[in-house]
């Protein structure tokens, strides 16, 4: 199954303040889809808002939201449904970056920070708008990992191991609902320019890493849901790292990685 339009389906957007997030509104918006938003951001989520082209109420509900809080989402969920109707795509988008610190020294705290937004907010998402979704005879969903989600990074433990998590348990769900209505998408950015890395030590370092505009991805991600294809690895290095992933031994990407590191390459979140 595939969708022929999205005219008038209602599709969710987690993370909608900035970056990918606010593209994938002003992308979907342009095909004619109602938009359901929110970010734990409000400023950010206003001027995503400010952006689009229609503030029409039956096409539009927005609101602040943190995806780490389940009760939130799920009130987010509701919310939703009652102002547009139940959800035909849902992004689960909304992520951070790490510590950005070594392996060995990265702790449990910095774990359970990062874990309890990238990865427990899809999952957040995932459950909260299931019931949606399986509503509607046409539906999908989108959840955003990483190239750093397909190699491990130097530096980027926490996102890393978050990242992984949302492939493995995005793929599950492949799994089990290939035979549904309901399309399962990866999507696994590269070097987006979002401000992911904004006033962390790898700001700097991370220029020239992210330079895919977001646009690009969410059209990307819009062409993916429109053919059902499953996996979508797109953005700046997202080539060389799946290629890295799918046919370097792993003993290989890792001296690989480790060289890049001690340069100065590759720090910092990729999206």
């Amino acid at each position: 199954m595939s969708f022929d339009s999205f005219t008038d389906k209602v599709v969710v957007v987690t993370g909608a303040g900035s970056g990918m997030g606010r593209a994938y509104a002003i992308e979907f918006e342009k095909v004619g889809a109602k938009l359901a938003l929110c970010d734990i951001d409000p400023v950010g989520l206003q001027e995503t808002v400010e952006a689009l082209r229609s503030s029409d109420p039956d096409r539009l509900f927005a609101s602040t939201v943190d995806v780490a809080d389940e009760e939130a989402m799920n009130e987010f969920a509701d919310q939703s449904r009652a102002a547009l109707g139940n959800a035909h795509v849902v992004i689960n988008n909304a992520g951070i970056a790490g510590s950005m610190l070594p392996g060995a020294e990265t702790s449990v705290k910095d774990l359970d920070r990062v874990f309890a937004v990238n990865f427990y907010g899809v999952v957040h998402g995932t459950l909260a708008f299931m019931p949606q979704l399986e509503v509607n005879t046409e539906a999908a969903l989108v959840n955003v990992s990483s190239i750093f989600g397909m190699i491990g990074a130097p530096g980027n433990a926490d996102y890393c191991a978050t990242k992984f998590a949302v492939r493995g348990y995005t793929e599950v769900l492949m799994a089990e609902l290939t035979e549904s209505h309901i399309q399962v998408h990866l999507v696994h950015p590269g070097g987006i320019d979002t401000n992911i890395v904004k006033g962390t030590t790898a700001e700097e370092g991370a220029k020239e890493l992210l330079t895919t505009p977001p646009a690009e991805i969410a059209v990307k991600v819009i062409e993916a849901i429109s053919k059902n294809r499953r996996r979508v690895v797109f953005g700046n290095a997202a080539r060389p790292a799946r290629f890295a992933s799918n046919f370097m031994p792993l003993g290989m990407v890792a001296r690989m990685l480790k060289k890049g590191s001690d340069r100065g390459q590759g720090l910092g979140a990729p999206q």
